[in-house]
């Protein structure tokens, strides 16, 4: 077999002061963070957007009442915000500048378009119909700056609405959580201590161990090329590592933000594909008059997951849920899905699998990265369980897959895929405790999902 190298380049400098390359490649510092911190304020020629931006929340930074409680920000949106294409096409070659443009103009898309849902939702707890055209004072805006940028022209979790939507109190303190704010927020996720902030937060805080994630692959992949089972050994325990950090982070979810109060700013993230908010889609005004659709915001366009799977070649079912799992490639930054389908080629071209299960003590290790990955969707699960299930009765998640079936679906693919790496280090310390847990949570899960199937009507 002829070996094949790993096709791309992962930026060791992330160059963070050239506004020429996109906010988002991958690095070993920061993973699928963007480059540099991300632009918070904009120039002034955007101060009128940016004062409807800062009124715009439930709770605004004062405190107060803002537009989206008063249910006013549609009537503010058409009498004073100006068509700001020209001023965004002056600025157009600083790319962090207009990937916080296209933050900025999604936000205030979702809002202008969910305002009655949410106006509904606090009456009745259903969620009505959305607004079903976008002004051009919008429209036109983030059309361009999602061409420039290479996003959809609607919210996405890295470019909008997570990822690109954090700042530092203090510069030296970096990426610790304590040190993290949220720039744009809905509900009241300007005030640090709120749900909404710990939701958006806690993702930020994950991400920022996707280094060492990219790291350990690219160390995994090139050792598997060479055949060099020591070094191939070391890169799969430094994944595991990696993933631990990802995982003990990701728990802090429960103490950050409240089960019970997610519903109330989930409505601004839900998308317009598949979504009954949305029956005929939305007519970006200016742009075309036939109507579009866009999967909403989702955890689901992480990339640190879809990069595991990738690289350790798990088998997803042939089914209609792994093809939205295909469709949410498309919304993730363009150097993430091109990281992404390098290391998918590489590992495949290599047979990665193959390769650690011809070894026992690499079977071993590579059961563990597989138990992470469970252990991260397991989570993610529970999280939708205790978050949205118990609360709603919603039957489609926000990026516009069915709430109940999305997650089992990956989920058990992994379940699955354990129990054949197990055949192969059985006996080695660990594998009997961890294959507990697999049976365990297959049969949970098994239980749930006809529970909470019958619960939405699925």
């Amino acid at each position: 077999m002829s070996a094949v190298s790993l096709k791309f380049n992962v930026l060791t400098d992330t160059s963070p002061d050239d506004v020429t390359l996109p906010a988002f490649m991958v690095s070993t510092s920061r993973g699928f963070l963007p480059r540099q911190d991300p632009v918070v304020t904009l120039p002034s020629e955007f101060d009128v957007f940016e004062s409807i931006l800062n009124r715009m929340p439930i709770k605004t930074a004062s405190g107060e009442p803002g537009l989206l409680a008063q249910g006013t920000l549609g009537d503010v949106v058409l009498k004073e915000l100006p068509d700001l294409s020209q001023a965004i096409e002056a600025h157009r070659d600083n790319l962090p500048l207009m990937n916080a443009l296209y933050r900025d103009y999604s936000f205030l898309a979702s809002a202008y378009l969910l305002e009655p849902c949410h106006q509904q939702y606090l009456k009745d707890g259903t969620y009505g119909l959305a607004r079903d055209r976008l002004p051009r004072n919008i429209a036109l805006p983030i059309t361009k700056v999602a061409e420039i940028t290479g996003f959809k022209p609607f919210m996405e979790y890295a470019g909008s609405y997570a990822l690109f939507n954090y700042r530092l109190v203090d510069q030296s303190k970096g990426l610790e959580y304590d040190n993290l704010r949220l720039i744009r927020a809905f509900e009241h996720g300007l005030d640090p201590q709120s749900s909404e902030a710990g939701f958006v937060l806690v993702h930020i805080a994950m991400v920022r161990h996707s280094g060492a994630l990219v790291t350990a692959t690219r160390d995994v992949l090139n050792a598997c090329t060479a055949r060099d089972r020591e070094s191939f050994n070391q890169g799969l325990d430094d994944l595991v590592a990696a993933l631990k950090e990802i995982n003990k982070t990701m728990n802090t979810m429960w103490t950050k933000s409240k089960p019970t109060s997610y519903t109330q700013f989930r409505t601004f993230i839900f998308g317009i594909a598949k979504q009954s908010m949305f029956p005929h889609g939305v007519v970006y005004e200016g742009v075309s008059e036939e109507p579009m659709s866009f999967r909403g915001e989702s955890g689901a366009n992480d990339s640190m997951i879809p990069l595991c799977d990738n690289l350790l070649e798990i088998s997803m079912p042939n089914t209609p849920l792994t093809e939205i799992l295909k469709d949410f490639r498309s919304y993730r930054p363009g150097n993430h899905r091109e990281f992404l389908e390098a290391v998918k080629e590489c590992s495949q071209a290599n047979h990665l699998k193959d390769y650690a299960l011809q070894d026992s003590i690499s079977a071993a290790l590579y059961l563990r990265a597989l138990d992470q990955v469970r252990d991260f969707r397991w989570r993610h699960w529970c999280f939708t369980r205790e978050y949205i299930l118990k609360n709603t009765r919603h039957p489609t998640a926000t990026g516009g897959s069915p709430i109940v079936m999305w997650l089992p679906n990956q989920l058990q693919a992994v379940l699955d895929q354990m129990m054949q790496v197990s055949q192969k280090c059985e006996k080695i310390s660990g594998t009997s405790d961890i294959m507990d847990v697999v049976a365990s949570q297959h049969a949970t899960l098994t239980k749930e999902v006809e529970r909470y199937s019958a619960q939405v009507g699925a």
